[in-house]
């Protein structure tokens, strides 16, 4: 049976959502290329390290999973997390072509947005 789309944010899911935000923003924004708007993150960093980097990128999104699967998010929306995962590590383990796909496709932070929206959160500011 599929649960509710929105679901009642708990003291724990608002601080489960933090944390997730946090790793999310670390992954896949948190440095910015000088002169540009282009940000990049960790992700970007470590999948440059051919074979191990996007496999050890992989962890984080698994994780972020886990986090929506104990808050009660809907399969559906898990699933498009593990799309997402999917493409990032499918796409991001060519060479140079993936390492490029990875400075655009931030697929940590779209997880976040999608637990945010499943656990009725509002977006920081």
């Amino acid at each position: 049976m599929e649960r509710s789309t929105a679901l009642a944010p708990t003291p724990d899911a608002a601080h489960d959502l933090a944390r997730v935000e946090r790793v999310a923003s670390w992954l896949d924004t948190r440095y910015v290329i000088p002169g540009t708007q282009v940000r990049f993150g960790l992700d970007s960093l470590i999948g440059l390290i051919p074979g191990v980097g996007d496999t050890a990128m992989l962890l984080p999104s698994l994780w972020i999973m886990a986090v929506a699967y104990k808050h009660g998010v809907p399969k559906r929306t898990i699933a498009q997390m593990g799309w997402n995962a999917g493409v990032d590590y499918v796409v991001g383990s060519i060479p140079l072509l993936g390492d490029l796909f990875d400075l655009f496709y931030k697929s940590h932070r779209k997880n976040a947005a999608l637990l945010r929206d499943a656990l009725g959160q509002r977006t920081p500011r």
